[in-house]
């Protein structure tokens, strides 16, 4: 009785494909691997561009970074020439990193799908992938009850918040403010600061919000720079905000 393994189904079947493959010539061999494995060539391409996309993620998460903006204006413009001077301007000094500025993160309480929204925000607020936000006051106020902006009073030079003061731009808000059960504000552990600039007389606000058409009997919503509290790269959020402020 003979000791020898029998191939198993699946061996058969791929010499049997193999030895058919070895006979047939030119066109008869791609139509060969297409008719009987197209599927799985199409899934295994798939496959490969699913996986390099993710690498391509992980890859991008490791390169340094000196500064991420998330800008989300009250308008349909893009600001990437403000952003690309700006980062031009930064990188004089010589130091390593990219400055990364999402454009594409809306936040409206107006659509239906605002939590949405919300849930981005928080997550990317926690993951640190946020140092700096330019956005009106929806996603302001909700900064503001996630308590994740920093008082701009104790970063600032002296005599930007001084100048800022005077003019009435430095914002003074309520952050950390809690809901009770009954749906009622919370104040007992809010803390009040001056947490934004409002960006609406600088030169960044009147060449990116002056084009907003509010609704009738609305005014036009603010615009605002916040410095969120958990960076890592606050010497250039400061330089970010200060730039912004001229």
């Amino acid at each position: 009785m003979s000791d020898k393994k029998k191939p198993s189904v699946f061996m058969q079947e791929v010499r049997r494909d193999i030895n058919t493959f070895r006979r047939l010539k030119g066109k008869e061999r791609r139509q060969f691997v297409w008719d009987y494995y197209r599927y799985k060539i199409i899934v295994a391409l798939f496959s490969l561009f699913v996986i390099l996309v993710f690498a391509n993620i992980i890859w991008q998460g490791q390169k340094p970074r000196r500064l991420q903006v998330c800008v989300v204006l009250n308008t349909s413009d893009y600001c990437d020439s403000w952003f690309d001077d700006f980062t031009k301007e930064l990188k004089k000094d010589g130091k390593p990193g990219a400055v990364d500025v999402n454009q594409d993160q809306p936040f409206d309480y107006s659509n239906r799908y605002y939590y949405v929204q919300e849930i981005e925000v928080m997550t990317t607020v926690s993951s640190r992938r946020m140092d700096v936000a330019v956005c009106g006051p929806d996603m302001y106020h909700y900064l503001l009850a996630l308590n994740a902006c920093m008082p701009l009073d104790q970063v600032l030079s002296v005599e930007i918040t001084d100048s800022l003061k005077q003019n009435g731009t430095l914002v003074e808000s309520m952050a950390n403010i809690r809901q009770n059960e009954d749906g009622s504000p919370d104040e007992s552990e809010a803390v009040r600061g001056y947490f934004a600039v409002d960006l609406s007389d600088t030169q960044f606000g009147k060449s990116y919000n002056e084009n907003q058409e509010p609704e009738e009997g609305e005014e036009k919503a603010p615009l605002y720079a916040v410095i969120i509290s958990n960076t890592d790269h606050l010497d250039d959020s400061v330089k970010l905000v200060e730039a912004l402020c001229q």
